[in-house]
């Protein structure tokens, strides 16, 4: 089988559980706790869960990419897994228990002081994804995404199911007369249950992938962890200007625009709604993710890796420019998904849409520090990219409003992306046909633009405008196969 053909599949595979874990939370939990919880009580909900990203990226210190790196090795797995595994489990009982000890500060510098039982389960359920990352890992590694989309799946059913059991379940049965019920729930700890039930969901998979445990031969070599940890550290500020990027102009909109709170938390929140739609884009992003890392690694050593790499590139480009139009031609369906009094912000959805874009081409072009030991490089570039985003943000937000973070996100992904293919350039040349990943963007955007022009003669007929919008998609589609035919077929054979 090819190894495109492998990785689409891997791809497709990651997908799906991407997927349906977002449709489950967006289309079922979203809804459901917005109006289940007042707007403080989800704001606590939503602030305490940012700063579980954060901590999650301290707690796994980007070990995972360095078992990558390391556990590719031949013969360097096990004593890779068996590291990493070790150094987790000792950091992790080290940062809960001190965590835990210094709660009651925590809970005063969070304004949560009556609350500190939210650190409790806080601090659990990163402790919980912590010890999973290696596992999940190794699973990817091993190439084993089906069992890694089940663990996955499973997880956020379980979230989501005992949410559902205390905040409806548990009322109802109380006002049937089920006295055992009151054991459970207890109107005041509303906001507890949210974290529990995610705790027992992050236990569950823990408990599925602890067989993955079983196969630590207790050996830990200080050596390479001093290899993987200098190689991860610079990681760390990787993914902590990920997390920032990807949720500061939440909080950016509600200080720098120019209205009052009430009118800048309105303004948020048609930023959000947009965000969603752009969603569609990023879980493309994220399964691709999920395949290519280890997909990199496991084939760094071929003497045609470079060429592969350059093919995957070229096919991450033409795919998501796809994407990219199916999503902005069926715009006006899946904007039913979003309320209709938050439909104003639909213009930042081309722009957040190509932004996500170039994040999909910035995890190709960045391949290169990672495999070459370079990390501090990625570094740089992430710090560079967090303050565009800040800059343009602050340059913008007042002008423009809720469209200023859309331009900052696409500004600082095209910084990245473009910033890591030229000093890959110099440290690692790999020879992507940056002429055809370039048309393949234009062209999309070209399509677009032709149904944009030719849309105000349509008429108010929906069926009218999805039905040419599905010509000028099939229209791009075959010019797509007739110019590219040789190529895809090149890319579709044996490697």
């Amino acid at each position: 089988m090819s190894l495109l053909k492998k990785l689409a599949g891997e791809t497709a595979i990651y997908g799906m559980s991407s997927i349906l874990s977002r449709l489950i939370s967006y289309v079922l939990l979203t809804p459901y706790l917005t109006r289940w919880f007042v707007p403080e009580a989800y704001g606590i909900i939503t602030l305490l869960f940012f700063y579980s990203g954060l901590l999650t990226v301290i707690y796994t210190y980007r070990m995972e990419t360095a078992f990558f790196r390391f556990g590719s090795k031949e013969g360097q797995m096990d004593r890779t897994f068996s590291t990493a595994s070790i150094a987790i489990l000792s950091t992790t009982i080290v940062l809960s228990v001190s965590l835990l000890v210094f709660s009651g500060p925590i809970s005063e510098a969070l304004y949560l002081e009556d609350h500190r039982e939210y650190v409790y389960w806080v601090v659990s359920i990163i402790a919980f994804d912590a010890l999973a990352a290696i596992p999940f890992a190794r699973l990817r590694l091993e190439n084993r995404p089906i069992r890694f989309a089940i663990a996955k799946t499973l997880g956020i059913l379980i979230y989501v199911g005992m949410i559902f059991f205390f905040l409806k379940l548990c009322p109802y049965l109380i006002e049937q007369g089920h006295d055992w019920a009151s054991a459970i729930y207890q109107e005041e700890h509303r906001i507890s249950y949210v974290f529990i039930s995610n705790l027992l969901g992050s236990g569950i998979v823990m408990l599925i992938l602890s067989p993955v445990y079983f196969k630590i031969r207790a050996v830990f070599d200080r050596g390479l962890f001093k290899q993987m940890i200098y190689y991860a550290a610079p990681l760390i500020i990787v993914s902590l200007a990920a997390v920032i990027n990807q949720n500061i102009a939440y909080k950016l909109l509600e200080i720098w625009l120019p209205g009052g709170l009430e009118a800048n938390r309105a303004a948020a929140g048609v930023f959000s709604a947009s965000a969603k739609i752009a969603v569609l884009m990023s879980l493309f992003t994220q399964a691709f993710n999920y395949a290519a890392e280890p997909f990199f690694f496991r084939h760094v050593e071929r003497s045609d890796s470079r060429h592969i790499y350059a093919q995957v590139g070229q096919a991450f480009a033409a795919v998501g420019s796809l994407a990219f139009l199916g999503i902005m031609l069926y715009l006006e369906l899946i904007q039913f998904f979003i309320g209709k009094e938050l439909r104003t912000g639909l213009s930042i959805v081309p722009i957040l849409l190509m932004a996500n874009l170039a994040l999909g081409l910035y995890y190709n072009f960045a391949i290169w520090f990672k495999l070459k030991d370079q990390t501090k490089i990625g570094a740089y570039i992430s710090i560079g990219g967090m303050a565009i985003t800040f800059v343009v943000n602050l340059l913008l937000i007042p002008s423009i409003g809720y469209a200023g973070p859309a331009w900052a996100t696409l500004a600082c992904y095209v910084f990245m992306a473009l910033a890591s293919y030229l000093s890959g350039r110099y440290y690692y040349p790999i020879p992507y046909p940056m002429g055809r990943i370039a048309a393949y963007v234009l062209s999309a955007l070209l399509f677009y633009g032709i149904s944009v022009w030719i849309r105000p003669w349509l008429g108010d007929s929906l069926l009218l405008v999805l039905t040419i919008n599905s010509l000028i998609l099939l229209a791009y589609m075959l010019c797509f196969y007739w110019v590219e035919r040789k190529s895809l077929l090149a890319m579709l054979g044996k490697n």
